[in-house]
This record gives C-alpha cells, sequence and structure tokens, in this order.
C-alpha cells in the first residue's frame, strides 16, 4: 500500500525526468552528491536565531490530515472532511488549538485539463474545493492540501505532481482559499524545485492576501533542517510513521537531536499523529502525543474523529500537554538524558518554567529521575511540580523523578514557585521484582513510597491490588505517620496467580494515600503489568512455535515463518537468506525486540540471521540476543550481501530471552530481518 510522503524503501519512480524537462522550468538536474544545502545559501534560515521573515506557523502547526486512517480509500471525501470541520468545533479541538483540516493525496483526479489545471475528483469533492474550503472557514478554521514536487503524487494511480506547474498549481491554491500545502518529495531530490513552489506561493498570496504555510515534505534524507527555513515554515525529518511502537520510537529518536533548528516559523515535523488508529496501547499513545509536545512537533491528528474514543479525545484534547507544545518561546526540548532507554527531555518555556518528560522506552517499569536544576531551573528552596496527565500539583525539593510504566511517559511542568508550600508533597511510588510469574506461583515483590518534597508526607498508606482471584498478602508494614524528605515506606508482598491463570497480562495497582502537614489529602498511583508465562517444553522448540511475551517491530507486525509484510499480519513471503530458503523463524523490521519466557529452564538459544532477500541491497541490520539484562550474542552489521550468519547463545538461568533486531545505525530503510531456523533448547 502506497504511504503518503513515501518511505524511501518502498518508493515508486514515477515517470522518468529528463534534463530537458528540468532545464524547461529552470533547474538543474541534480547531481548524484548533493550539497547539504543550496550553494548560494551560506546561514540556512533554519538556523539558531535566525527569525522568520513571513509571520506564519510562529507556533507548530495544529490540525487534522486523512492520510494515517484513510489512505487513498474512498471514504476520504467532502463529507468527511466536513465532517472533521464540525467535529473540531464540537468536540473542543477548536478551542484547544487545532485549525487545520488538510487534505492529503488522491483529491484530484489523474489528469489536468486542457488549461493544465488540477481538477478536483468529481466523485470525491462534487463541488470541488473551494466550496469545501469555505464550508472550513466558515467554522472559523483553516484547510491545506497535498501535492508533489515531481511530475506525479507518490500515488501508484498517477496523480499529477507540480513540477513545471508552481505557478499555476499555487494561484490555484490560493483561489480555492488553502491556508496550508504539504508538498512531498516523490522522484524528487532537487532542493530547488522547493524554491520554486515557495516562490509560486509566495506570487499568489500576493494576488489573494491569503498566506500559505508550506510543508516540506523531504523525508530528511537532505538534511532539510539545515536547509528548508529559507523555503518553508516545517519540513519532515523522517521517513513515514505508522501505527506501531517501534515505528513511533524510530521516529522519535531521529528527531529528538535536532532540537538546535528549531523555533517560531521553523518547525521540524517527525510526521503526523497514530494516537487513536489502533496499533498502539493508550499508554504508548500518551507517550506518542508527550514525545511530539515536548518536540514541539506539528500536531496533526491521524484517525478518523469521528470514529474515536473518550480516551482519544482525552489525549489529544490536554490543553496542558498542548501549552507545551505550543508555547511561544518556540524550543524544541532537549535530552538530559537517555540511559538504558531511560528519557529524560526537557523544554524551556516563556514564562521560565520546564516541560520535562520522563519516558520510559521499556517494557518494564523504571525509575527515571532528574533534578530541577538538571531540567535548567535556577537553585531554589523548593519548586512547583505539575504533573500535566493527572492535572495535578505538588511541592518539590527539587529531585523529579517517577517509576514510569513500560512505555509509559510522565510529563512535567516544573517552576520556582514562591507558593509551593500550598502544594502537598510530591511522592515516588515504585513496584521492584519479577514482572515474570507462572500459575499458581507466588512471587515476592516490593513497593516504595518516597517523599520527593520540601514537606513531609504524613499519614501515610499504601495498597497493592491485582486483578480478581490473584492472592496479595502484605508481609511489612504499610503505613508511616511521616515520611521527612527523601525517606520512604518500602513493604513486601507476596503476590500468587490463581492456578487457572490463562497466560497473558495482567495489571497490579499501587495506590498511596497521605496528608501534606497543613492536612491537604494527596494521592498517588502506579499501575503496573504482570506477566503469566509457560515455559518452553523439554527439547528443542522452534521460536515460531511459541507464545512471546512482546514483540515491537519498526515496521508491520512481527510475523512467524515468513519474512515481514510490513503492513498486515500474514502478508509476507518465505524466509529467504543468501538464496536459501528456510520454513521456520520470525521475520522482523528493525528497530526489533521480541521478548519469550524461558522461566531458568532452557540453556541455549540458536539462529541463522540476516536480510532478507526481498529487500535488495538496501538492508542494513544487527542481531542480538539477551539473557534477562545481559546480551549473550551478536553480529556484526549485516547487509543483504551477505549469507546467513549463525547465532549461537548460551542462557542459562535465564527467566527471559529478548531478540533484538538494531537498523545498524543508518536508519530503518529496507532493514527485514530474518530469525531464520530460531529455536530454543531447554
Amino acid at each position: 500500500m502506497r504511504h503518503r510522503c513515501f518511505r524511501p524503501a518502498r518508493r515508486r519512480v514515477i515517470g522518468a525526468l529528463s534534463a530537458g524537462l528540468l532545464a524547461t522550468v529552470g533547474l538543474a538536474l541534480p547531481a548524484v552528491a548533493q550539497p547539504s544545502h543550496p550553494a548560494e545559501v551560506t546561514t540556512p534560515a533554519s538556523a539558531p536565531g535566525a527569525a522568520p521573515g513571513d509571520g506564519l506557523a510562529l507556533t507548530p502547526p495544529m490540525g487534522f490530515n486523512n492520510w494515517n486512517s484513510t489512505h487513498c480509500r474512498a471514504e476520504f471525501n467532502e463529507a468527511m472532511v466536513k465532517g472533521i470541520a464540525d467535529i473540531f468545533v464540537a468536540k473542543g479541538l477548536k478551542d484547544a488549538g487545532y485549525q487545520y483540516v488538510n487534505l492529503d493525496d488522491c483529491w484530484a483526479l489523474p489528469q489536468r485539463d486542457a488549461d493544465g489545471k488540477l481538477v478536483p475528483d468529481p466523485v470525491r469533492f462534487p463541488n470541488g474545493i473551494k466550496a469545501v474550503a469555505d464550508y472550513v472557514h466558515s467554522k472559523g478554521l483553516k484547510i491545506g492540501i497535498y501535492t508533489s514536487a515531481g511530475t506525479k503524487t507518490c500515488n501508484s494511480a498517477g496523480f499529477p505532481g507540480g513540477l513545471g506547474h508552481e505557478k499555476s498549481d499555487a494561484q490555484q491554491f490560493a483561489d480555492w482559499g488553502i491556508d496550508y500545502l504539504k508538498y512531498d518529495n516523490c522522484n524528487n531530490h532537487a532542493k530547488q524545485r522547493y524554491r520554486a513552489m515557495r516562490d509560486a506561493l509566495k506570487a499568489a498570496t500576493g494576488t489573494t492576501g491569503r498566506p500559505i504555510v508550506y510543508s516540506i515534505c523531504e523525508w530528511g534524507e537532505n538534511k532539510p533542517w539545515e536547509w528548508a527555513g529559507e523555503f518553508g515554515q516545517l519540513w519532515r525529518t523522517t521517513g513515514d510513521i505508522s501505527d506501531s511502537w517501534g515505528s513511533m520510537l524510530s521516529i522519535a529518536k531521529q528527531n529528538l537531536p535536532l532540537a538546535q533548528y528549531a523555533g517560531p516559523g521553523r518547525w521540524n515535523d517527525p510526521d503526523m499523529l497514530e494516537v487513536g488508529n489502533g496499533g498502539m496501547t493508550d499508554t504508548e499513545y500518551r507517550s506518542h502525543f508527550s514525545l511530539w509536545s515536548i518536540m514541539a512537533a506539528p500536531l496533526l491528528i491521524g484517525t478518523d474523529l469521528r470514529k474515536a474514543t473518550d480516551e482519544t479525545y482525552e489525549i489529544l484534547g490536554n490543553h496542558e500537554v498542548i501549552a507545551v507544545d505550543q508555547d511561544p518561546l518556540g524550543k524544541q526540548g532537549t535530552v538530559v538524558s537517555s540511559e538504558g532507554g531511560r528519557w529524560v527531555i526537557a523544554k524551556e518555556l516563556a514564562d521560565g518554567s520546564r516541560a520535562v518528560a520522563l519516558f520510559n522506552e521499556t517494557d518494564r517499569p523504571q525509575h527515571i529521575a532528574t533534578t530541577a536544576t538538571g531540567a535548567g531551573l535556577p537553585d531554589a528552596t523548593a519548586y512547583r511540580l505539575r504533573d500535566l496527565w493527572a492535572h495535578k500539583d505538588y511541592n518539590t525539593a527539587g529531585a523529579i523523578s517517577a517509576t514510569v510504566p513500560a512505555h509509559g511517559t510522565v510529563l512535567y511542568r516544573v517552576s520556582a514557585d514562591a507558593r509551593w508550600t500550598s502544594y502537598p508533597p510530591a511522592t515516588e511510588l515504585g513496584l521492584d521484582g519479577t514482572a515474570l510469574t507462572e500459575a499458581g506461583a507466588t512471587e515476592q515483590l516490593e513497593t516504595t513510597l518516597t517523599d520527593l518534597g520540601r514537606t513531609p508526607a504524613q499519614q501515610v498508606s499504601v495498597r497493592l491490588t491485582g486483578p480478581e482471584g490473584w492472592r496479595i498478602k502484605a508481609v511489612s508494614p504499610t503505613r508511616a505517620a511521616s515520611l521527612p524528605t527523601g525517606s520512604k515506606l518500602a513493604t513486601r508482598w507476596q503476590v500468587t496467580a490463581p492456578a487457572g491463570a490463562a497466560p497473558g497480562a495482567y495489571e497490579l495497582t499501587v495506590g498511596a494515600d497521605y496528608r501534606s502537614p497543613g492536612g491537604t489529602k494527596a494521592d498517588a498511583r502506579l499501575v503496573s503489568t504482570v506477566h503469566v508465562a509457560v515455559a518452553p517444553p523439554s527439547g528443542r522448540s522452534y521460536a515460531s512455535d511459541l507464545s512471546w511475551l512482546s514483540a515491537l517491530n519498526g515496521w508491520g507486525p512481527v510475523e512467524k515463518n515468513t519474512s515481514v509484510g510490513e503492513s498486515e499480519a500474514g502478508d509476507g513471503h518465505p524466509l529467504t537468506i543468501g538464496g536459501t530458503t528456510y520454513d521456520k523463524g520470525l521475520g522482523v523490521h528493525a528497530p526489533s525486540e521480541v521478548t519469550y519466557y524461558t522461566g531458568g529452564r532452557c540453556s541455549r538459544f540458536g539462529a541463522q540471521v540476516g536480510v532478507d532477500d526481498e529487500e535488495g541491497a538496501d538492508g542494513t541490520v544487527a542481531f542480538e540476543v539477551w539473557a534477562d539484562d545481559t546480551k549473550v550474542a551478536s553480529t556484526k552489521t549485516l547487509t543483504n550481501a551477505d549469507p546467513a550468519t549463525a547465532l549461537d547463545a548460551a542462557i542459562g538461568g535465564a527467566k527471559s530471552v529478548r531478540l533484538v533486531v538494531t537498523d545498524g545505525g543508518d536508519g530503518n530503510t529496507s532493514d527485514h530481518g530474518d530469525w531464520a531456523d530460531a529455536a530454543f533448547t531447554c
């Protein structure tokens, strides 16, 4: 399936661009080796400190784009666009800051008219684009549209691109009342083409008085953050996002290092939001939204709001998180630390406060911590700590920490507030012990409640609850009269899963109640996950015949006994490495991580690994085997030119084994990795 702003791994070349055609529009055919920005540009407009000259997009654009939810299907039409505009108003999204309702590819017919004009698809848009734009404008909103810088857009149907028609297309857009243009990159690497459309948009604006925000969808291939600020207001920094944890995580990691290039009117764009599309959990979607907000990324909703759940609206409509994204200072958050997948990201805000994200990349709860001064605040006796998802205020002596659930994010706004004594002390709940058990087994867990505040927590009590039928017993005190700053209440628990518990994930909830010295009631809550698992049988078992605990994949689902197909489960091909086909194994797409429960009963893991032949010469991957928290085997970076590599690992005593595939350090284009003949010996 064609993906808008098409991934390099799947890009179709639609129509050859001859040197003669380029010459007719005043452009040079790009050489194989290109400079990182146009030669005449000595100081990129996107450089730190550069001020935008047009006053557009002084905060990251917010709105909607249909592609992630509809692709090119018939449901993308006039009724949908108008319906989204209605929902923006009715559901309060307009009041929250969302303003653009953007059309992606497939809105036009494949052929221009006799005058070279773009023709809206009369089935999708029977009243034309201007009528839709007028409707959107009547709601106090703005409208965006899509085209590409080549001869065709990215869709295989061959919709017309803008090359050679920049002035005419820009004038059409302006005449229709378009406020935002997404300009794609299929069959195009010449930055000059982005200049041509920029100039055309400016000329069209001069005739209509309607400025058009210019979104450069260049996929990050030519480092647009170094040069695109001369042309537009935002630029894609990565390939396309998909609705999976691995894809979202990979894109966030690519965008996070680019903070110095962002600012008012010049934004790094890590692609549209997937919140609500169903491929991630609500916890993961909150992380997605938190990360995009602290990165000052454009917030373009990618789900069909006509079908969205209350949870999706709660995430997308969080005014306090949106305020972090829309802060007028316009700074992108920077990474304070990221050791072991425990991320601390801090963003300076216009009022002098800091937004601080504690983000847990891993598949188990993690203690993540920094300090107010570490986040960039000046020394103070105490600080106000505002939890932007719980919407609660606390005081802290300077510590900023939380035990963050797997794939979760805690997002704070921290400030040196003279009224800190009016807030109850901040606390951190922790849960230590195994996250793995078997039916009927008893595990030992320990909960902790730590006072982070400048004031003591008083009349403290903690509790641990689980699903119906689970036995949970405290074997040490659950109460404390007072916890001074930095002290903790530790409680040991025995947790027993029912004998008939089915394999799967179950929630354990840690709760705490306490009071401030002034008597204000406060509480804390931590939801964690424990997995009931079954160890592999004695002997040799293929990994594809076993149930995994978790599976993360950079693109599409992990496949059993086929390569990864990137879209739906079951759409892969026979596992093939170096011309040899394997009947058993796992097909993945880097970055990937598949975790199995071994329960201390298995001695070895082995596989033949490599890049699947279906990806030509583009894939680069490396394989790792982790026994609990120890790497026990790995390969060099492998390409399609390498034959299958034997990987053999001693895993004795490990409760779990993780099969990890990384992208070789060069991005994840075509990174189809095969764990062929993967098997455990137990």
